[in-house]
């Protein structure tokens, strides 16, 4: 049984013609929709607005990270269902974001569909296919690299040193392979 504080949808996502799109899509659906592309639009918003359920993308303008908004998104409210999607699905990505408190984790593209699905999906699958895929050493680097920011809060210095790598190393590559 849905209320109505389950019908009010934060869709926190920087591409504005999707963004548009999704939200629109949402509204056809009876549901109150309120964007963000940024987490300083995110916090603005939870000063006045209550959400039942967000979508997060991943990658956020001003090379803000999804995964810190799904992080004060569950802070502000635990109860909040919220589904993380991305254009660079990682194993370290996902499990971090369920970690941080997103009930999901869709690949793009995904539909509306799929995120309505998603917010109902409260319990794994078993009989999820097993798959034999080689990762490649590039991934695995990225994952290593990502996972080594959550852990420091995202702070690049920090990380950096854990990495054992310079600051503007780190910083270049996170600019070539942007979190999305």
């Amino acid at each position: 049984m849905t209320s109505p504080h389950d019908r009010q949808l934060l869709i926190v996502e920087d591409d504005a013609a999707f963004g548009r799109t999704l939200a629109r899509s949402f509204e056809r659906r009876g549901y109150t929709v309120a964007q963000a592309a940024s987490l300083g639009e995110v916090e603005a918003l939870l000063g006045t607005h209550t959400f039942g359920r967000a979508v997060v993308d991943l990658k956020l303008a001003g090379g803000d990270s999804g995964l810190a908004c799904v992080q004060g998104l569950h802070a502000h409210d635990p109860k909040m269902l919220i589904v993380v999607l991305t254009g660079d699905a990682s194993i370290a990505t996902a499990v971090e974001a369920i970690k941080l408190g997103a009930c999901y984790y869709l690949a793009k593209p995904s539909n509306t569909d799929d995120i309505e699905a998603a917010f109902d999906r409260r319990e794994g699958d078993a009989e999820v296919e097993l798959t034999e895929r080689a990762t490649s050493i590039k991934t695995l680097e990225w994952e290593h690299i990502h996972e080594t920011l959550a852990q420091t809060g995202f702070n690049i210095s920090e990380a950096a040193r854990r990495l054992g790598m310079h600051r503007r190393t780190l910083a270049r590559k996170l600019e070539k392979q942007r979190v999305k």
